[in-house]
């Protein structure tokens, strides 16, 4: 008797997964869920960070986001797309979520140990400006939120598409409160310089 992953992950998750090759980009999410959860041990010691309760300007609606985003959602409130991608559509958005989260792991290793999943102030914390962090200010929410976006779009739900952008409208925010945070610890001569040089997310806009 063989053995039917995709009948398995349907079961588990349903929603927009209950068909191939839509459950490819739930894979591709899940992978690099999975190795980002791994990851986020590797990190330097932390000697500031914004309070809890502040980050609660990122934080609530990458929660909501990520809820809406799941397909539990979608099967919970029996919600049927707007529209139905081709099964090459789905393996173009697979590209492009893969190219985003390479690109959010470029961003990760070249970050090293300065990386946090909050926003803090590491030992010896210094402005890198080189690699991926040269092209845009956030490599790793421009990565996320390309992914994301894609995936959306493609899966065609409402719940998707909402939690995609809020996921992303989140991002943003996180990266202006990093900031201004890092601009007050690093010093407005350094982090200013290269926000005033680098665009935020969306590579090749002029810098904000």
């Amino acid at each position: 008797m063989s053995f039917d992953f995709s009948k398995l992950l349907s079961i588990a998750w349903g929603g927009w997964t209950t068909t191939w090759p839509t459950q490819l980009l739930a894979l591709i999410w899940l992978a690099w869920l999975a190795s980002w959860v791994g990851a986020s041990f590797w990190q330097g010691r932390t000697q500031k960070q914004v309070m809890t309760l502040e980050s609660g300007r990122y934080r609530i609606p990458i929660l909501v986001g990520g809820i809406l985003f799941t397909p539990w959602t979608a099967e919970v409130l029996n919600e049927k797309p707007l529209w139905v991608f081709s099964n090459t559509g789905v393996y173009i958005t697979a590209l492009i979520v893969l190219a985003g989260i390479s690109f959010t792991w470029w961003g990760r290793l070249h970050l090293g140990k300065f990386w946090s999943n909050t926003i803090t102030h590491k030992e010896d914390h210094r402005v890198i400006d080189t690699g991926p962090y040269g092209i845009v200010r956030h490599p790793i929410y421009t990565g996320l939120i390309a992914g994301m976006l894609a995936t959306g779009i493609a899966v065609g739900t409402v719940t998707a598409m909402l939690g995609a952008i809020l996921i992303s409208l989140g991002m943003w925010q996180k990266g202006r409160m990093e900031e201004v945070f890092l601009s007050k610890e690093l010093g407005e001569d350094a982090y200013g310089a290269y926000c005033r040089r680098v665009p935020m997310i969306i590579p090749f806009l002029s810098p904000r």
